[in-house]
């Protein structure tokens, strides 16, 4: 704490001076804390030696120190733009029916790459039909599954 001793000095000479004599001494104080390295380590003693000091006036001196030498909050990064392919929605226009099970079952693929696979099934709940994007082992495990079914769409390449 040894290190501080100037910069309490300061501090308690600005809570004893009057509100004509704060701003020399605030600029003083501004100086001596911006000249240690670790800045968190002085804005955290400000902060506990501000608690010592009776006059409110003083205080909030001590708080505008402190307000003046807190680092801006870091700007967030911007959210990362979704690929061009994912990007636009889909509409009906771009799938292709390529599995039409009577029992329920649809399944469509992209037209453009890449090949994305969804399936319609209705929901047992609510008897909505519900869309829903398929990942690439799901699909091919329906492929495997569903090998020699009367119901795959002739003419769309699955």
């Amino acid at each position: 704490m040894a290190a501080y001793e100037a910069l309490d000095a300061l501090v308690d000479q600005l809570a004893g001076a009057t509100w004509k004599d704060r701003d020399p001494i605030k600029k003083k104080i501004l100086e001596s804390a911006a000249a240690f390295p670790d800045l968190k380590a002085v804005l955290e003693h400000l902060a506990a030696k501000k608690k010592d000091i009776a006059d409110l006036e003083a205080r909030w001196e001590v708080d505008e120190v402190i307000e003046t030498l807190t680092p801006p909050p870091a700007k967030p990064e911007p959210p990362k733009e979704p690929k061009k392919d994912q990007e636009k929605q889909l509409g009906a226009g771009d799938l292709v029916l390529v599995y039409d099970d009577p029992r329920g079952l649809l399944l469509h693929r992209t037209k453009a790459p890449p090949d994305r696979w969804f399936a319609t099934q209705r929901n047992p709940q609510t008897g909505q039909p519900q869309t829903f994007e398929l990942r690439a082992e799901e699909v091919a495990h329906l492929k495997t599954q569903l090998t020699g079914s009367p119901y795959w769409v002739l003419g769309a390449t699955a």
